[in-house]
């Protein structure tokens, strides 16, 4: 459903200066998967994650979707995709329902399949207290929740979600969680960004470990750990970057 080929980024930042943000990743996620992207702040995984939705264009390498490939089918993808950013925001004077609405005829929902479809968001992550108030008195879980609610509304194939759980209190990150799993128990493929080694651990199927742009390696938790000898993920995880640090000295 999704893959990666050689996927580069490099942001050119004037007076010859650039910034290789992402380097070579290849990698690809099969329905009903959930793949975790693992990494900390800075290992370049938004930028990873925007050139797979089309939102930014690689500097080399390509990406497909569902058979299609972004650079030749780009609208055509969005439809498939539902992309959920830490960037994204919401109109703060229009009311949860009322984001859902717009976002839902964006897709070209009918206004029936919409009422439904919110419906049903509603009901699983237990908005029914706030959707019909203005976001901008939100608070951060609850924000969130309708953030993820316009992501999913047109019910996509595909679900490219980073960090979606940041700043949440532990209530609120189980109920996404929970919502999660059951998009990837209906044959959704997620690609799942995070830096809490707990979340990827609980939540994913197979992991890619990013550091500084490069993925220096993916598979079950059960195969890192056991090609670094590491008693845990996190474990696996630092031994994999001082091989790369020693590698490079």
């Amino acid at each position: 459903m999704i893959r990666a080929e050689q996927l580069s980024k490099i942001f050119y930042m004037g007076r010859g200066n650039t910034v290789t943000a992402v380097q070579d990743a290849t990698f690809s996620v099969s329905p009903g998967e959930i793949f975790g992207l693992l990494g900390p702040n800075g290992a370049g995984k938004t930028t990873l994650l925007r050139m797979l939705a089309t939102i930014i264009t690689p500097t080399s390498g390509y990406c497909w979707i569902d058979g299609l490939r972004a650079d030749q089918a780009p609208d055509r993808i969005r439809r498939q995709v539902g992309f959920l950013s830490g960037n994204t925001k919401l109109y703060g004077r229009l009311t949860g329902r009322e984001v859902l609405r717009y976002f839902g005829r964006l897709h070209g929902m009918s206004d029936a399949d919409i009422a439904r479809r919110t419906g049903q968001q509603v009901r699983l992550l237990d908005m029914s207290d706030f959707i019909d108030r203005r976001c901008e008195t939100l608070s951060t879980g609850q924000t969130q929740k309708v953030s993820i609610s316009r992501v999913l509304l047109h019910d996509p194939p595909v679900l490219i979600l980073d960090e979606p759980t940041l700043g949440l209190d532990i209530l609120t990150s189980r109920t996404i969680l929970d919502f999660i799993l059951d998009a990837r128990n209906r044959g959704r493929s997620i690609i799942y960004s995070t830096h809490y080694m707990t979340e990827a651990e609980l939540l994913c199927d197979r992991i890619a470990l990013i550091h500084r742009g490069r993925l220096l390696a993916q598979g079950t938790q059960e195969e890192l750990i056991a090609a670094t000898s590491a008693a845990s993920l996190q474990g696996a995880f630092l031994a994999l970057v001082d091989r790369k640090e020693d590698a490079t000295k």
